[in-house]
């Protein structure tokens, strides 16, 4: 009786072990079917990433960064290409045969055929330097010109100045501080970012009774595809007759040199940074390069193409208390540093020039130009 008891006792213990590992088997069984299916599904999904990565958005991110790319550098060549035509074009010359071609390139463009607008741009480019290049060769000083390499005592002259890299031609106005307000004239009334107030020099001169006048800085042109969202804006320092100074913040450390008009006196400094904020000049304005310092050339060239170019050259310059104010044609800008040394000069920064060249003596005597953000004016004391 006791070895059955034994024995049925066993018997279920086994039967109890049996049962749990046939549980077990069954939960490790379904497990490796789990994991199978967690395998397989990420076995799919790598799959999926690959093929996502090489035929699907990868790919495609790739072909529309490269476009994009394409675009950037293609549209900027043409832009910069488009300027020179539009500098070209201030000149009143005949341009009907190059305007085919930037709008040639800009059809190009939004065909997405940038290889072909490329060449186009390159081709576009040499010819334009081209007919700037002709231009220049055919332009003459008249033989009436006064040759002289002595400024005027005082108001306008045209001059034929020769230094040893040429002969050019020269509009030069003088002025004593002694008997004339030098001012500086802006169109805003405060710092300006965009869409920014121009006038004509004509209209600077006009309302300020002046005698006389020239352009100013540099500035982003409406015109210039590159101007967008900066239109007609300087960031150049200046203070206008009006004690109002301009672009104060971003100049504290500019290396650009300034010129300030005083009652009496002119002063040139090298870097506007050496000037502070004194209001008591009649007029502040800082340009580039600076031409001469001190009686010593300064500027012989950099390797920037506008600098490089020919073309009319504004200048503000003095000698001594006289103030100066003139335009350099068919010049590069070294040229025109060389005519400011030839004159006797001591001091002189180039100003803006290209389309913006304007001169004022009883009417224009270079331009009008494009209008302008701010001038330079000759007022009778």
């Amino acid at each position: 009786m006791v070895y059955s008891m034994a024995f049925l006792s066993l018997a279920l213990y086994s039967y109890q072990i049996y049962q749990k590992n046939a549980a077990i088997r069954s939960e490790i069984r379904s497990a490796n079917r789990e994991k199978e299916d967690i395998a397989g599904k990420l076995s799919v999904a790598q799959t999926n990433y690959e093929t996502l990565k090489n035929e699907d958005q990868y790919l495609r991110n790739n072909t529309l960064e490269e476009e994009i790319n394409n675009i950037q550098e293609t549209y900027k060549n043409a832009v910069a290409v488009y300027e020179k035509l539009l500098d070209l074009k201030s000149g009143e010359e005949y341009t009907a045969d190059l305007d085919g071609s930037i709008a040639n390139i800009f059809s190009l463009l939004s065909q997405k055929n940038y290889a072909s607008a490329s060449a186009e741009i390159i081709s576009l480019s040499s010819n334009i330097k081209k007919k700037t290049d002709e231009i220049n060769a055919s332009y003459k000083i008249p033989e009436s010109i006064t040759a002289s390499n002595s400024p005027p005592v005082s108001g306008y002259q045209r001059q034929k100045v020769t230094t040893d890299t040429g002969s050019f031609m020269v509009d030069l106005i003088s002025a004593d501080v002694g008997s004339t307000k030098v001012i500086v004239d802006t169109a805003s009334d405060s710092d300006c970012g965009n869409d920014c107030p121009v006038l004509s020099l004509a209209d600077y001169v006009k309302r300020n009774n002046a005698y006389a006048g020239i352009n100013g800085t540099y500035f982003c042109p409406s015109t210039y595809p590159s101007c967008a969202g900066k239109t007609n804006s300087f960031d150049l320092l200046v203070m206008n007759h009006k004690k109002t100074y301009f672009n104060s913040g971003n100049n504290v450390y500019s290396n650009n040199p300034a010129v300030i008009f005083g009652d009496g006196y002119v002063r040139f400094v090298s870097s506007a940074s050496e000037w502070g904020r004194d209001t008591s000049p009649n007029g502040v304005l800082s340009n580039y390069p600076l031409m001469l310092l001190n009686s010593d050339l300064r500027f012989s060239g950099d390797g920037d193409e506008k600098k490089a170019s020919r073309g009319g050259r504004s200048f503000v310059a003095n000698k001594g208390n006289t103030v100066y104010i003139g335009v350099v044609f068919s010049a590069t800008v070294a040229d025109s540093a060389k005519v400011m040394k030839v004159l006797g000069f001591e001091n002189a920064i180039n100003l803006d020039n290209g389309g913006s060249t304007a001169l004022w003596y009883g009417g224009y005597k270079a331009g009008p130009g494009r209008n302008i953000p701010n001038a330079i004016l000759f007022v009778k004391k």
